[in-house]
């Protein structure tokens, strides 16, 4: 996607003239038994990469989906045995999620919180049907979500086919795109919904980008537009208020994936007392590194959840710290706030 007006794609399959990719993954037959070792699933998943990336820039045209082998249900079948050495997360605690929950605390058993046409995301999303699925694999002290994020059982549990029914009631009322928020625990539940979507509705990745390298490979052929953040520059700060390691290596790799293969609406909340070690960072390394991306500088942080326990973040943003952050800004291309 590089070279290009951001989003343009997206707005491609809003006007009717491109799939979005899912639906492209569903039309490409693939002869193959989930219960086929990992290594045969992938070794299949590479083969048939190169067509759906020829078929996904063709204008659209009729296509013939089968309800079950095709290049979707593979990435599902993929999705179902990572799940039982689970590493859809960096966390990489290898648990079997279909007999215990591991970091997450998520079982195989996805929940959401709720689901609706949201007005609140970025402009050129709404409406956006935006389902909140429960739980996270950061602990942000700040989350603005905390009764969602922290508490993984929390809402109704995913039965996909009936949620894939509102995706399609939701577009046929207004809706976008479907937006899943912290997906990255439910990798599995996502495709599984996406089996069922009968409409032509692009698919948003609302996520923190802390995902494997085996999800990023997955979800080529089932995202268009990565909604994704970029909190952090400084992995000594992602440690101490979002209790996660390695942040800026797999958050920045997973970024120049998604750039490769999607679009992106690239999310940075300026946090005080951050914009110094943080927010310009990330600024200048978007410039250098992904320029073509629509960046969303964020200005709304205030103190919730624990953050008061954390005195450098235990108040909003000055004045002067949102001039400086702008000031940073000016060198990137997109820029909405």
């Amino acid at each position: 996607m590089i070279g290009r007006e951001p989003l343009s794609r997206y707005f491609g399959i809003l006007e009717g003239r491109f799939f979005p990719v899912f639906k492209v993954s569903k039309s490409i037959y693939v002869d193959f038994d989930p219960e086929d070792d990992l290594k045969k699933l992938w070794k299949m998943h590479e083969k048939i990469l190169p067509e759906m990336y020829e078929l996904k820039e063709e204008r659209i045209k009729e296509t013939k989906e089968d309800d079950v082998k095709n290049f979707l249900g593979l990435k599902l079948a993929i999705a179902r045995k990572i799940l039982r050495r689970c590493e859809f997360c960096e966390r990489r605690c290898k648990v079997d999620r279909t007999v215990k929950t591991g970091w997450c605390r998520i079982p195989s058993t996805s929940y959401y919180s709720s689901e609706f046409l949201h007005m609140g995301e970025e402009e050129v999303l709404i409406p956006s049907h935006t389902i909140f699925l429960s739980g996270c694999v950061f602990r942000c002290v700040y989350c603005q979500n905390w009764d969602i994020s922290q508490y993984p059982l929390v809402g109704f549990p995913v039965k996909p086919k009936e949620l894939a029914g509102k995706v399609d009631i939701r577009y046929r009322q207004g809706s976008r795109n479907v937006n899943f928020v912290t997906p990255t625990p439910h990798v599995h539940t996502v495709i599984e919904i996406l089996m069922d979507v009968n409409e032509n509705i692009p698919v948003v990745w609302n996520s923190n980008m802390y995902h494997s390298s085996e999800v990023a490979e997955l979800l080529k052929g089932v995202v268009d537009v990565y909604l994704g953040d970029f909190k952090y520059r400084s992995d000594e700060c992602a440690e101490r208020l979002s209790n996660v390691r390695n942040y800026s290596e797999i958050v920045k790799r997973n970024f120049l994936t998604a750039y490769e293969d999607a679009e992106i609406i690239l999310r940075h909340l300026v946090l005080p007392n951050h914009v110094g070690c943080c927010t310009r960072h990330v600024i200048e390394w978007v410039h250098e590194n992904i320029p073509d991306v629509l960046f969303n500088l964020m200005f709304q942080y205030r103190p919730e959840y624990n953050a008061f326990d954390y005195p450098e973040i235990a108040r909003r943003l000055s004045g002067d710290e949102m001039l400086e952050a702008l000031k940073y800004a000016k060198k990137l291309r997109y820029l909405y706030t």
